[in-house]
């Protein structure tokens, strides 16, 4: 008999290793299994904590091992849906699913993954616990708004795919692609905007006016003033605060594109984006510290009709494309010397695309990294400028008398660092001088 039993295939796992995959799948079997039990569950923290365990250990013994654990997970869940179903309480379907969650994490585990079973157990667990805020949230949503998800997603997951890449038409100016990804921008930066003023009123708009700008912050001064249009002189003070915010924003994610990618460009122009930056957190800072002092406690009674605008989307799509073809055409004609005027034409739409361009061209020496530095600068001016343009619009004459102002100082101070920068350009050029090669 030991004979035989000597003859069998055995297995030396280390002690440890198989220890920390074993005490990973119990905890995040504990961790579910703690939300369950705090909402007086039939299957609790035990019971999680031994799927968890029997996950591991079946992940650990291979492919076969697993796919039994599996099937004692689900003829458990048998179990207690038909106890439930006895008992009166209807079935658990939403503990099942957590339990077969529970169980395929464990597997996972016990095959030495680390990240992604912890990750889902996290995902599962959140969901699990914001059952009430996901039910309000989804008994509150619109026939309208369903739609304009499915339009979005439509536009970037149906249409976008189907464009041709790369360049077509006569001398290869239009890019089907780069014009579309400018209408899902601005139709996403619509709903982010829809989403965030639905949940927190208007505090969403100032946090979606921040992460807007670093995206594109002409199509959040564009949203933001269309909201203007919309509910009337109460959203005032938000959409400035919001517009600010966004410039802020573009500022600080055109220097850091600098940084990323040309940082000897950065150096030139470190003084303009300083003062740029410096100048509008102070305007921000000021601003909300005057909501503070004045506001009335309550926020303004938003109504929105619609996500966002698809035929606005499509229309500065088309500009996009426009101000894309002129700025290639004037490249290729007047070469380095329009550099200058492709970044200001580049930065009436997107600043970032134009500071992108200009470190693109320093890094291959096309032109000096001084050079690519002030024409990053004036990128971000026009895109202040053309921002401005967009309130106007609004015909609003209060918020269009405190953005301009806002707006001027922070080009001062631009202007101001240009100045500075070009003071110490022999300095510069001797640091330039010392990061070469």
């Amino acid at each position: 008999m030991s004979n035989t039993l000597s003859g069998l295939p055995q297995a030396e796992w280390p002690y440890a290793q198989i220890l920390v995959r074993l005490a990973l799948g119990l905890a995040l079997g504990l961790l579910i299994g703690l939300e369950r039990e705090r909402r007086g569950k039939e299957a609790g923290l035990r019971t999680f904590g031994f799927i968890g365990l029997l996950g591991t250990m079946g992940g650990a013994l291979g492919p076969s091992f697993a796919l039994g654990t599996l099937a004692l997970t689900a003829l458990l869940v048998a179990i207690l849906n038909v106890s439930s179903l006895r008992s009166g309480l209807g079935s658990e379907l939403t503990t099942s699913a957590a339990m077969m969650v529970t169980c395929v994490a464990g597997v996972m585990c016990g095959m030495g993954h680390t990240i992604s079973p912890a990750a889902v157990m996290v995902i599962a667990t959140a969901l699990l616990a914001w059952k009430e805020r996901l039910a309000d949230f989804s008994m509150g949503i619109s026939e309208g708004e369903v739609r304009s998800a499915l339009l979005l997603a439509i536009l970037a997951i149906v249409i976008y795919p189907a464009l041709p890449a790369g360049s077509m038409g006569p001398w290869d100016l239009i890019e089907p692609r780069a014009a579309w990804v400018t209408v899902i921008l601005i139709a996403g930066i619509g709903f982010f905007n829809y989403v965030l003023w639905k949940l927190y009123g208007t505090r969403g708009t100032e946090l979606s006016g921040f992460f807007g700008g670093l995206i594109n912050s002409n199509f959040t001064v564009i949203e933001l003033s269309n909201r203007v249009r919309e509910v009337g002189p109460a959203f005032v003070g938000t959409a400035y605060r919001g517009i600010l915010l966004a410039t802020t924003a573009m500022v600080a994610r055109n220097a850091t594109l600098l940084l990323i990618l040309a940082p000897a460009a950065l150096i030139g122009a470190m003084s303009a984006f300083a003062l740029m930056l410096g100048a509008s957190a102070i305007l921000v800072l000021f601003s909300l510290r005057n909501r503070h002092n004045h506001a009335a406690g309550s926020a303004p009674d938003i109504h929105l009709d619609m996500p966002f605008s698809l035929p606005q989307a499509l229309k500065y799509g088309l500009i996009f494309l426009l101000l894309h073809v002129v700025g290639a055409l004037t490249q290729r004609q007047f070469g380095d010397s329009g550099f200058y005027f492709v970044s200001i034409v580049g930065g009436l739409l997107s600043s970032a695309s134009a500071v992108a361009a200009a470190a693109a061209l320093a890094s291959q020496g096309s032109v000096s990294p001084l050079t690519a530095g002030v024409g990053a600068v004036l990128a971000s001016f026009t895109s202040i400028a053309f921002s401005l343009s967009f309130v106007l619009r609004t015909r609003n004459p209060l918020l269009v008398k405190q953005l301009a102002l806002s707006m001027v100082m922070i080009a001062i101070a631009g202007v101001c660092g240009l100045l500075l920068g070009h003071l110490f350009e022999p300095w510069v050029e001797q640091i330039l001088a010392l990061m070469r090669p």
